[in-house]
């Protein structure tokens, strides 16, 4: 039987909403001035109440440009870092190499470097091959810290599964494939959806990386960037960040919900 957490103190749940509330706020006030009828300025109270710019928004062809280019890169980017992710998790489960812990550790290095550092790294790197700048840059650039947060959620997913199950499936005939279809992906099927989520959310709003990968490209957060010199299109912006935040935060929400209760199932059967 599990027994009952303490209650939180006030302190901590003061601090908590603290924490909260120093990380939303903004997000809060660009949600408040997507509304605004000045299109110039930040003044508070509100001059007036608007639903207008959303309208505006919807009308620009180079704001559904750019979004439709975001969605094509996050979603091969995420098709690519679960392939990629999934096989270098299992290699550095499965097999004991020399260099096993070096590769492991070259793997997370993408995510934990600033992005500038990887977004001048893949441009040198990219234009010494003389390779020119397109949709497919903007993918491989994307990949180097999708492919991490597959890899470290399948990786731990496999720390978790019981390699019995692998040798038995194997001792009764079935093959590696057969093995994978019926034995493997089960066990890893939600850390696979939830790595793809993160995945994807990560890439959709990239920014730092997409400017030195891009070229002539333009995805959203490029494009809302670019806006930013515009003063008068200041609420169109912030109605498409209010956009980009729903898009990003339905794919992190629901990877977290798949996570927290595939770990309470499996601490439950044990």
């Amino acid at each position: 039987m599990h027994s009952k957490p303490d209650k939180a103190s006030w302190g901590l749940t003061l601090g908590a909403i603290g924490g909260l509330l120093f990380l939303h706020f903004p997000m809060f006030v660009i949600f408040l001035y997507s509304f605004t009828t000045d299109e110039a300025t930040y003044s508070f109270p509100l001059p007036g109440f608007t639903t207008k710019w959303f309208g505006v928004a919807m009308g620009r062809q180079d704001l559904w440009d750019a979004l439709m280019l975001s969605l094509q890169v996050a979603s091969v980017a995420t098709l690519a870092a679960l392939v990629l992710g999934t096989l270098a998790a299992a290699a550095v489960y499965r097999s004991d190499f020399f260099g096993r812990d070096a590769i492991s550790f070259l793997l997370v290095l993408p995510i934990a470097l600033p992005g500038i550092v990887t977004g001048i790294a893949l441009r040198s790197a990219i234009g010494s091959m003389e390779i020119p700048f397109s949709f497919w840059t903007i993918i491989i650039g994307h990949a180097t810290f999708c492919v991490v947060v597959v890899y470290n959620n399948v990786l731990a997913r496999f720390r978790r599964m019981s390699g019995t199950q692998i040798e038995a499936s194997m001792d009764l005939g079935a093959n590696s494939f057969q093995t994978f279809r019926y034995v493997v992906l089960p066990n890893i099927g939600t850390a696979l959806l939830a790595g793809g989520m993160l995945a994807f959310a990560l890439s959709f709003d990239e920014v730092i990386v997409t400017t030195f990968t891009a070229g002539q490209q333009s995805t959203l957060p490029i494009w809302i960037f670019s806006q930013l010199v515009r003063p008068r299109d200041r609420p169109v912006t912030n109605v498409v960040a209010t956009i980009v935040i729903l898009i990003t935060f339905l794919p992190i929400f629901f990877a977290q919900k798949i996570s927290a209760e595939s770990s309470e199932t499996e601490g439950g059967s044990k």
